[in-house]
């Protein structure tokens, strides 16, 4: 479903990315777990086109397709949307004006009124805070409306950058058995994730970022087993 070959991202001379590659299944869920500064989100901004990784610096397959070079907004009409750390909402607009914003490439109403109604199931607190700013909410309540209003895009492959960020572990629980329903309901998952146990523990199949490079991949069953891992990254 979508391939990475071989590619850099450079910030003037510097490169954040390093001749990375790999590929993720229709279906799958995948964990990308590195250090501050590894090249996770730099990554997740390649694929979505934020940043730009140019012709004889590698290439990026959905589905079969190029989509080098493409703008943003037309790599979403795909199907790929990214939840960006920060969750990035619109802090004046309301719960519900932030949600239809998600599906602004939409122009069947009805699904857009359905989806609506089952980002707001799946996260039933937004259900009485639709009138209020988004500022207004709490930070575990602003990571559900982040994610709610990626899901009323419809994708068929979600990318999520630190959805725990600054989480109290109540919420991160809740959270993560959110993320898991989605990926349930058939929504191809990216997870960079900092939280490299929890990262571990939901996906089924990780990479490892070092320096802007692929240091190691595997099923993530035998990446919890993995002494370089187990010191690095999950304090053991």
């Amino acid at each position: 479903m979508l391939e990475l070959k071989n590619i850099w991202v450079k910030y003037g001379k510097k490169a954040a990315v390093r001749k990375l590659s790999l590929s993720v299944n229709k279906g799958d869920f995948v964990t990308i777990l590195g250090a501050n500064g590894a090249g996770k989100t730099t990554m997740l901004n390649a694929i979505s086109g934020i940043v730009k990784v140019k012709k004889n610096e590698g290439e990026i397959y959905f589905k079969g397709e190029k989509i080098n070079g493409w703008k943003p907004g037309k790599i979403a009409s795909l199907g790929i949307i990214q939840i960006p750390e920060g969750r990035k909402l619109f802090p004046l607009l309301t719960v519900k004006e932030n949600l239809l914003i998600g599906a602004y490439l939409r122009k069947d109403r009805k699904g857009i009124q359905q989806s609506m109604d089952e980002a707001l199931t799946l996260f039933p607190v937004l259900k009485d805070k639709l009138n209020a700013k988004s500022r207004e909410l709490s930070g575990g309540q602003q990571q559900m409306l982040a994610i709610a209003r990626g899901l009323m895009a419809k994708p068929e492959m979600l990318l999520l950058d630190e959805p725990s960020l600054g989480l109290s572990p109540l919420i991160r629980q809740q959270l993560a058995e959110t993320i898991k329903e989605i990926h349930r309901e058939g929504v191809t998952l990216v997870l960079v994730e900092q939280n490299a146990r929890l990262g571990l523990m939901l996906a089924s199949y990780g990479y490892v970022l070092e320096n802007g490079e692929m240091s190691l991949q595997g099923k993530t069953s035998d990446l919890l087993k993995n002494d370089d891992v187990k010191k690095a990254y999950l304090g053991v």
